[in-house]
């Protein structure tokens, strides 16, 4: 599947297009291959690996709220219509009522597996500020109220029971639910990008039920065949070196796509860190 660049789960891909070409250009410079395959990309991903496993970024990782799924649950009869759909796409929403004010307290993280954390509660106001980023005239979602809930969202960790915010959407009968905990601070890769500024080149967008692959957007050319994704695995992470092949002749345009790439594991991602091979950071999550 292959998405242009202006969609919102792609938003700022297209600043990210001369950094890939970056990257790709540096890594054939060293005398490797744009597929992946050379030398140099599999020395680059043993040494993002080498820097993690046993690292105190990949401690805090296990120890942190990292989400790798979404942190938002829709109504259970979305959506009603194409225009319903659109809204929520565009991030258009209309606010009609009273938002609870902000509690100003702690909650508490639990995960399936045993372990909890408390982290700062999110007001409803930020939690809707959050998601209402639509700014033009067409088809909206209108909010009329919330209240205090939880819901369930897949983590580094697997899954986790995290407070949420219970949206209550002009009708539907059941609520929008939005995670009401911000995920752990960022971490500080023990290994630096392959170029100073590089953008991430992966989006993470789903991990099979039983962890045996995992789903990315991977940037590529509109006058190449396409990326390709490789794979390093070791007993602490999962290192992705993303590339593209094949070249097209004849004009080109400056687009940057966008498309999903399906990675096999040979066992189950667990709690092993997920790794960008060119940034050294882990991949993002990010819609598809």
């Amino acid at each position: 599947m292959r998405i242009r660049a202006s969609l919102a789960a792609v938003s700022g891909a297209l600043a990210r297009t001369a950094q890939l070409l970056v990257v790709l250009a540096l890594f054939a410079a060293a005398g490797g291959t744009v597929t992946g395959c050379g030398l140099v990309a599999e020395a680059r991903a043993r040494q993002v690996a080498d820097a993690w496993d046993g690292s105190e970024a990949a401690r805090a990782w296990r120890k942190g709220y990292h989400p790798i799924g979404e942190a938002v649950e829709l109504p259970e009869d979305a959506f009603h219509g194409i225009s319903d759909k659109q809204a929520y796409g565009t991030q258009n929403f209309a606010l009609r009522g009273q938002l609870p004010a902000a509690p100003g307290r702690n909650s508490r993280v639990k995960w399936e597996s045993g372990g909890s954390l408390t982290l700062p509660l999110m007001g409803a106001r930020q939690a809707y500020e959050a998601v209402a980023r639509g700014s033009d005239d067409g088809p909206h979602l209108t909010v009329t109220g919330a209240k205090l809930g939880e819901m369930t969202v897949a983590t580094s960790r697997g899954p986790a029971t995290v407070p949420a915010w219970l949206f209550t959407l002009d009708g539907y009968d059941t609520p929008l639910k939005l995670a009401a905990v911000r995920p752990s601070k960022p971490l500080t890769p023990p290994v630096k990008p392959v170029a100073e500024g590089s953008g991430d080149t992966l989006q993470l967008v789903r991990t099979a039920r039983d962890g045996r692959s995992v789903t990315v957007l991977s940037g590529h050319g509109a006058c190449d065949d396409g990326p390709v994704v490789d794979v390093l695995e070791t007993g602490g992470s999962v290192v992705l070196s993303a590339s593209v092949v094949g070249t097209k002749e004849g004009p080109c345009t400056a687009d940057l796509l966008m498309e999903t790439v399906t990675v096999k594991l040979n066992r189950p991602l667990g709690d092993r860190v997920l790794l960008d091979a060119f940034t050294g950071r882990p991949v993002p999550y990010g819609r598809s």
